[in-house]
């Protein structure tokens, strides 16, 4: 276990889990929160609240403890890198493919492929999750931005995080879009009745921004190509399912059985642009959309 102590000078007027995110940039806001809760995080010898205000005088006691040994094994997972330096690699992630490991599940992830295919990966996301900048849901197929180091990892976060990533995605959904385009400006939390699901609600929520137009319509379908603005968990899937037009192959938002053999939802992540972290060039990559997806396509064209 390590100790870290911080003495504070003066006044800061401002909580103290903003406060511990600004002076130790090393772990995230939301991890010290868990950690004031745990009693790892002290004022002067006693136990506080995320709300506490830091005042003059204050002595905060911060104990770090060992992170748990996790075995993760390297796996000759076939991968399809369409882009790879000594900063960053473009994956084209195939539906069905768990990003990282989780409790219970150390094999098979997109990570266990990393491993074996690249020579460094970052370690800002954790043991668990080496190299991973963000997240596609197991079914979502299409790009992921992958870092290999902590320099470009910090920065892409930053970079997400102000909203100059740019992540197009397309899909189909359940029902005729009456609209052209539009913005789906709602928040998302956590489902108080199913812990398990994302819902738009107010209680315990963040802002979550969706854009989208439709690129074409069928009889009881629209393809449409959506851009995320912020970046919560299936929020393109809570937020088409909000507006009564779920994704085509979501049984967890759409209570739909499903259809034409879907093995997962009609969601794919097709294009992504950003700025390289290092060398500042502008990048920008797309995906083909994947045979079963081009197939459903054409069945519902038929009718």
């Amino acid at each position: 276990m390590n100790i870290i102590e911080i003495y504070v000078d003066e006044d800061k007027d401002i909580r103290i889990d903003s406060y511990l995110a600004e002076e130790l940039k090393e772990i995230s806001r939301s991890n010290i929160q868990k950690m004031i809760k745990e009693g790892l995080i002290t004022v002067n010898g006693k136990k506080i609240k995320p709300r506490y205000l830091v005042r003059t005088g204050d002595y905060i006691e911060i104990k770090i403890l060992e992170p748990k040994k996790i075995n993760i094994p390297a796996e000759n997972i076939p991968l399809n890198i369409l882009y790879e330096d000594d900063d960053i690699a473009i994956i084209d992630k195939p539906q069905g493919m768990v990003v990282h490991p989780a409790s219970g599940n150390y094999s098979g992830t997109l990570v266990n492929a990393l491993l074996y295919h690249m020579d460094s990966l970052s370690t800002m996301g954790g043991q668990e999750r080496p190299g991973i900048v963000h997240r596609l849901d197991k079914d979502t197929s299409g790009l992921l931005i992958i870092s290999k180091n902590d320099f470009s990892h910090s920065i892409l976060v930053n970079e997400i995080k102000e909203r100059r990533v740019k992540r197009i995605y397309y899909c189909l959904v359940y029902g005729n879009v009456k609209v052209d385009k539009g913005v789906i400006n709602a928040p998302i939390g956590r489902d108080p009745v199913d812990r398990r699901r994302m819902t738009v609600i107010d209680k315990n929520s963040k802002e979550a921004i969706t854009h989208f137009k439709v690129l074409e319509r069928f009889n009881r379908y629209t393809l449409l190509e959506v851009e995320l603005e912020t970046g919560r968990t299936h929020q393109i899937r809570v937020h088409m399912a909000y507006i009564g037009h779920p994704v085509v192959g979501d049984i967890v938002y759409s209570n739909k059985k499903s259809i034409f053999g879907l093995k997962g939802q009609l969601l794919h992540a097709k294009r992504l642009s950003f700025y390289h972290p290092r060398k500042g060039d502008y990048l920008e990559f797309e995906s083909e959309l994947p045979n079963y997806f081009i197939s459903i396509l054409k069945k519902v064209k038929e009718g």
